[in-house]
């Protein structure tokens, strides 16, 4: 018959410890999640229609206008100057930078404006269809 230690035991009891929450985080995971398939656009004055395919629309540069159709996971802007109108979002919209316009149709996504708390002008809004 095996015996544990006193240390082999503690040692297991911790690793329970911090196994038990990592299993529950686990099953209370939103319903919809990020995918693989985000579409990455990087580039100055690029004007693109795209699908986003229920995955995350990154833009990164300047003057882009992309018009995203479908479902976003999530969009996010980098750069500046640059507009996305969106039929529909669900998780959120982050934008850093400055001058970036995010229009969606649909969803009610978490903003994260980073630009706005270094004061620079941003603007994300919900528009009709």
């Amino acid at each position: 018959m095996a015996t544990l230690s006193v240390k082999s035991r503690s040692r297991s009891i911790a690793a329970g410890a911090l196994v038990t929450p990592l299993l529950l985080a686990g099953l209370a995971a939103p319903s919809a999640q990020a995918k693989n398939g985000d579409t990455h656009i990087t580039g100055q004055g690029i004007v693109q229609t795209i699908d986003c395919n229920n995955a995350t629309l990154l833009v990164n540069g300047t003057s882009n206008t992309i018009n995203a159709k479908g479902t976003c996971w999530a969009v996010t802007l980098q750069g500046s100057s640059n507009i996305v109108i969106a039929d529909n979002i669900i998780n959120d919209v982050t934008v850093y930078g400055y001058d970036q316009t995010v229009i969606y149709h649909n969803g009610a996504p978490a903003v994260i404006d980073r630009g706005r708390e270094l004061g620079m002008t941003n603007r994300v809004n919900w528009a009709p269809a």
